[in-house]
């Protein structure tokens, strides 16, 4: 390992990020995928502020994201049933031709009973509501015997399955039932930009073993 540490090019700060500067960057391609990032995830404003100062017209109606965005508001308030009205308002078929979207969407309602301690309402729903779909599906199933063990803790937010009631789970389920609106619209359903953060990140790893040099830290795109 050592002999193998030895043979790699070293590179500081300065020297790498006079590398960096030194690429060529297509400005156009880049504005384009941060565009594509801005209207995907349903951020009207900035979409419209971002094409203002790149020029970067957007590839589809910026009023279609506002009834989009409504799901996902709603949603990350907690009001699931709004979310699932304003779904159905869209387009009728989203929900009915993905009962894995309508089983998350039931879920997080269960989620939010509980958090909110309506435990005798949590228990009644998931009963009429989940259940006989856990019957169906063994992965249902699993997922809802993993909110319903949020049930057996005295202190829900301290407990082993306490990350559902993290923003972050109002978030997968608000991006789930995005994914399918925009599919239904005939878009595409996921950003582009994460899937190239992800590709940088791993040609840094196969360079590792040649070079030494700043990584990029993506939180704040400085190097360390």
């Amino acid at each position: 390992m050592d002999s193998q540490n030895s043979k790699k090019i070293d590179y500081n700060n300065v020297e790498w990020e006079s590398k960096l500067s030194a690429v060529s960057v297509d400005q156009e391609a880049l504005n384009r995928l941060v565009m594509n990032y801005l209207l995907i995830e349903g951020y009207k404003h900035a979409a419209e502020k971002f094409s203002e100062e790149s020029g970067i017209e957007p590839e589809l109606d910026l009023d279609l994201i506002v009834d989009r965005m409504a799901t996902r508001v709603a949603i990350q308030n907690g009001d699931v049933q709004l979310a699932i009205e304003k779904a159905n308002d869209l387009n009728p078929l989203i929900l009915d031709e993905n009962p894995r979207l309508y089983f998350h969407l039931q879920q997080q309602k269960l989620i939010e009973l509980i958090r909110a301690s309506k435990i005798e309402e949590a228990l009644q729903f998931a009963q009429d509501e989940l259940a006989p779909r856990g019957e169906e599906n063994p992965e249902f199933l699993a997922e809802l015997e993993q909110v319903m063990a949020l049930l057996i803790f005295e202190d829900i937010h301290n407990c082993p399955v306490s990350d559902l009631l993290d923003p972050s789970q109002r978030q997968k389920t608000a991006s789930e039932l995005n994914a399918a609106i925009l599919s239904s619209q005939c878009q595409e359903k996921d950003p582009k930009l994460p899937n190239i953060l992800k590709l940088l990140k791993w040609m840094e790893e196969q360079l590792s073993e040649h070079a030494n040099f700043p990584k990029m830290n993506l939180q704040n795109a400085s190097l360390y």
